[in-house]
């Protein structure tokens, strides 16, 4: 598959994903993105169009592996907390639920999000 192909099937998948789950100010969605060289995930507020809080690897100073996001999990989890949110709809952004996603998602979930 090409490189342009490739990235308009994940724009697709992405879209279909995104048609289903809508973030509100009680449930945002966690939206997670992963480059290159860093993972971050954000709490969004699809009603008011706002970003409620954003973590990554980055700012918590952590490498780029399945232990990194780990890190970006909890710290997320964290932040969340302080601004009473519990509950959450997880986007995965059309990348598969494995690996670093799944690391992510698991550590927020054992920070106490539920989703």
């Amino acid at each position: 598959m090409s490189a342009q192909r490739a990235h308009d099937h994940r724009l697709q998948c992405k879209k279909r994903i995104r048609s289903r789950i809508h973030g509100t100010a009680l449930r945002p969605r966690l939206s997670v993105y992963r480059s290159l060289v860093q993972i971050s995930a954000q709490l969004i507020d699809d009603e008011s169009g706002k970003t409620l809080l954003i973590a990554s690897s980055k700012e918590a100073k952590a490498p780029f592996t399945v232990a990194g996001a780990k890190q970006v999990g909890v710290l997320l989890a964290k932040k969340a907390k302080k601004i009473k949110i519990t509950s959450v709809i997880f986007d995965r952004n059309a990348y598969k639920y494995h690996g670093r996603v799944k690391a992510l998602a698991d550590a927020a979930r054992e920070g106490g999000l539920q989703f």
